[in-house]
């Protein structure tokens, strides 16, 4: 199947495939709602109990359908209804995907020789006081320069990420991210990515990327595929 999708042509999200992915969809912001609810709330342990009993009604129901383990799982299922590969890395990935709830509203676009990105981090992300957590500011910068790294011609894999952590990056606020190639060596991508608060230059990551041969991807892909 030739895989054409291309969800960085412009700020906006890419609508769902088919209706499998946009029920997902709404789970998946469903659940972004509930954690980021439950982190801020101040209900009572017994208010907190009859709510967690409807979750794990819910759990339990979705643990009893039949499952697919990764990306390659769904991309090699059946007649192919679940999208190409990078139709599956859209919604599944962990970092940006639309339909994983541990992702954050994160958009991600390239314009010319410039990749830009959108994303909010809710109170579930907080580290410092009123800050995002250091460790997601890095993912953050994984996953965009990751993205970014298009630019080249030759994506490939994460070989080194320095992130200089310049002032707090504030929580539950919009953020922008602005990325460019610095050069190309071989296979090593090097790439510049800047993280913005309105005004406020927050963090800075400088990556080295390492693109990987079609035979590298294959193997990856065929390691571990399940279904139950």
């Amino acid at each position: 199947m030739s895989d054409t999708f291309n969800p960085f042509e412009t700020p906006d999200a890419k609508k769902p495939l088919n209706e499998h992915w946009a029920a997902k969809r709404r789970v998946a912001d469903a659940v972004r709602r509930l954690i980021a609810n439950l982190t801020t709330s101040t209900d009572s342990a017994e208010e907190l109990n009859a709510i967690a009993e409807q979750v794990e009604v819910q759990a339990d129901a979705l643990a009893r359908s039949q499952s697919l383990y990764g990306m390659t799982a769904f991309e090699r299922s059946g007649d192919g209804g679940y999208g190409t590969h990078r139709q599956l890395g859209y919604e599944m990935n962990p970092v940006f995907g639309k339909s994983n709830p541990l992702a954050p509203p994160f958009n991600i676009w390239i314009d010319d020789e410039r990749a830009y990105g959108q994303v909010r981090m809710d109170w579930q992300y907080e580290g410092p006081p009123n800050s995002v957590h250091g460790g997601f500011v890095a993912a953050l910068f994984d996953q965009f320069l990751g993205v970014a790294q298009k630019m080249t011609g030759q994506p490939g894999f994460t070989g080194t990420l320095n992130v200089r952590y310049i002032k707090p990056t504030p929580i539950d606020t919009d953020l922008r991210l602005e990325g460019w190639v610095e050069k190309v060596e071989g296979r090593k991508n090097f790439l510049v990515s800047e993280m913005w608060a309105g005004d406020t230059l927050t963090a800075r990551c400088e990556g080295i990327f390492i693109s990987a041969s079609f035979e590298v991807l294959k193997d990856l892909r065929n390691r571990y595929v399940q279904s139950d």
